[in-house]
Parts: C-alpha cells; structure tokens; sequence
C-alpha cells in the first residue's frame, strides 16, 4: 500500500542533490601513467579467455593490461586481485561512488578496505566515444555484479556452471591453487568491460543492452600494484538479450601484458593512511 504524498510533495522532490563524495581532493593520476602507457609497446604476454569460460595473468606495476575484443562483439567480467595478497581486491562500489556508474579515461579502478588505494588506472578506451545514450546506457559498467547460479535460482532457472561468478571461480582455483570453495570467496563484484548498461528512468532497474563493442576495440589499464586479473568471457555475448545461457552467439576475448622497454621502476602507491582505530 503507498503511503498518500504530503501536500509539500513536490517541493522534496525539487530539493537540489549533493554530489556524496567531491573529486576535487581525489589524487588524480600523475601525467606520468599514460606517458609510460603510451611507451607500453611490447608485448611480453597473452592469454586468450574462451567464450563462456574464464582465464587469469598476472601483470606487474608499471605495465598495462590491455583488454581486446579481438573477432567480435563480446563482454567481459573482469576481478582484480594483489597479486601477492588476494584480500586486496577490486572495489567496484567505491569505483562507483568516486567516479560514476562507468568508467573510462582517466578514471581508476580503487580495492577494499583497508587498503582503499588505486590498483589500475584506465589509459585508453576506443569506446570511450559512446558517452551516454539516450537510454541513459553507457559502457564499462560497475554496477552489475556478474551472472552467477544463485541468483538463476532464486529467479527459478536450472543449474548453469558457465555463468560469469562460476567461470572466474575455476579460473582463480587455477591460477592460485586454492580450493574451489575457497576460490569462490574471493570473487567480487565484478569490472562489466565493454558492457552497455544503465538504470531505466521509471522503474530504476538495470538494464543492458547491445554492447557497442567490435572486433579490434581494447580497454587499457596501467596496474598500479602487482596485479592477478582474472577474466570470464560472459555467456550473453555482447548481452543483448540474455545471459546464463548458450543461447547467445560469444566471441573470446584477450588479455594482453604490455611493458614499456627501458621504463624506470614503477612505484606503487602507498596503502590508505587511516590508522583502523576506528574510535577505540
């Protein structure tokens, strides 16, 4: 039952917003990641993530990770690890409070507390022309989650194991050795890479659409700590209809390792200085 609205309604509705967290204090990255991401030409290694499945490497601090869409339109669910410590991970929903609900250009890819520190920056987007449509969709989403068994459940679907959360799940027991129970603790909420998405403005309820992505775009992030990037391949394709399927056509996606030949020493940044006395 819906509560009648007070006589001064429309005046609430009117109140200007705040914007949460102001940016202006935001260390921005220094001018010198994408000079070395512009000087990352080499290519020292690749990993080829099959359609409806999942693929991990490792990229050290100071090289670029480069995401290719290599023969057609396909998305991409991307976690972020330290390569040496697996409990500092990607936080999408800090990436979106400080940046918006996609990213692009210039804006970076931040992990959990208690590190709360930048682990990627973004220096090259060839989608980055797409902006915001007219459904209010853009591209290189972190909102959604990923598509996973659980949530196919609860909605009355089958079983399904090469769902985004199952197949970064068996990618990371492979790639670490964990256990798979143990691996699956470890997966987050996820980078949606060249995913169209939004909110529909009268229902507010996420949506994706056909990604504009084609054969030869690429996302580029210039790690900033060592890195385990770990990679699912979504079963939607370039979800435009569904996902949690083998309905959609998929394509393979590519990791790519790029290093910048005679580059100095990248240093990464510090640890986040709160000291977590939180009051006691």
């Amino acid at each position: 039952m819906t509560s009648p609205p007070p006589s001064d309604a429309d005046d609430r509705r009117a109140v200007a917003p705040v914007i949460c967290y102001p940016t202006d204090t935001l260390p921005a990255a220094d001018p010198a990641v994408f000079d070395r991401a512009r000087a990352a030409v080499e290519r020292i290694d690749v990993v080829t993530v099959p359609p409806r499945d999942a693929a991990a490497i490792r990229v050290a601090a100071g090289q670029v990770l480069r995401i290719h869409c290599p023969t057609g339109p396909q998305v991409g669910d991307l976690n972020l690890f330290n390569a040496h410590d697996l409990s500092e991970r990607f936080y999408s929903g800090k990436t979106r409070a400080l940046h918006g609900t996609h990213v692009t250009t210039g804006d970076r890819l931040w992990s959990c507390f208690p590190y709360l520190r930048p682990m990627a920056t973004i220096t090259h987007d060839t989608l980055g022309w797409y902006g915001r449509d007219a459904f209010g969709g853009g591209v290189h989403d972190v909102i959604g989650t990923r598509c996973d068994p659980y949530t196919a459940r609860l909605l009355g679907g089958g079983d399904y194991h090469h769902c985004c959360h199952s197949n970064l799940t068996r990618a990371l027991c492979a790639a670490t050795g964990l256990s798979l129970h143990a691996a699956e603790a470890q997966v987050h909420d996820v980078l949606n890479v060249f995913m169209c998405t939004g909110f529909t403005a009268d229902t507010g309820q996420y949506f994706m659409k056909a990604s504009p992505v084609r054969a030869g775009d690429y996302l580029d992030l210039l790690a900033e700590i060592d890195l385990l990037a770990v990679m699912s391949a979504c079963p939607g394709g370039d979800c435009s209809a569904q996902h949690s399927s083998d309905t959609a056509t998929c394509h393979p996606l590519a990791m790519e390792v790029l290093d910048a030949k005679g580059a100095a020493p990248w240093s990464e940044p510090p640890l986040n200085p709160y000291d977590r006395s939180h009051g006691l």
